[in-house]
């Protein structure tokens, strides 16, 4: 099936080995914040807005890991694989939206939180979109939905990053500050 440019809509061999690394680096990622957020696992679960964070970042890892799984099995057309980035976005933004909602309720200042999801949020909207249209026979669809995946990532990366200085800055101000939330 040919889009209307002439061009194959969905190829899976031009598209492995980009799904491939994706998930590959998304699993490793994964295995990495697991175990420094159980490290710290009683801070986080302490403060609503790391908690947030943390089920984010895990949220957009996985959802990362999914849809490049999803798309490598084998024997799928461009219509299946379209919903299943489709999907998992969706069920990601669904979930973010859940999350969220206790830190928009919070005294303190959340504008950075709420300026990150958006941001994510938009992303997952473009890759939505991207899906949508290669649905309908644009093979460029999937070339938008793999940079708004892409593009994701810097949410994630630099969500991590904050996890982890928001971890820190709640142990150096704990009674005894400094050390491992799993000491007693």
């Amino acid at each position: 099936m040919s889009g209307a440019d002439g061009m194959a809509i969905y190829d899976p061999n031009e598209w492995h080995d980009f799904f491939l690394a994706v998930a590959g680096g998304s699993a490793a990622l994964t295995g990495l914040l697991v175990v420094a957020m159980s490290l710290h696992l009683r801070i986080i679960l302490s403060d609503p807005a790391l908690s947030h964070r943390a089920r984010m970042i895990l949220a957009g890892l996985a959802g990362a890991f999914m849809r490049c799984t999803l798309v490598l099995m084998g024997g799928q057309g461009a219509k299946a694989v379209a919903i299943e980035l489709f999907a998992v976005c969706l069920l990601v933004v669904i979930l973010a939206g859940f999350s969220y909602a206790p830190i928009s309720r919070l005294n303190a200042p959340h504008r950075s939180f709420l300026i990150r999801a958006i941001g994510s949020n938009f992303c997952y909207g473009a890759e939505m979109l991207g899906a949508v249209l290669l649905f309908v026979g644009h093979p460029w669809g999937l070339n938008l939905a793999a940079v708004a995946m892409i593009t994701n990532f810097f949410f994630v990366f630099s969500g991590s990053w904050l996890l982890l200085l928001g971890v820190r800055t709640d142990e150096t101000l704990s009674p005894g500050g400094g050390g491992d939330a799993d000491e007693d």
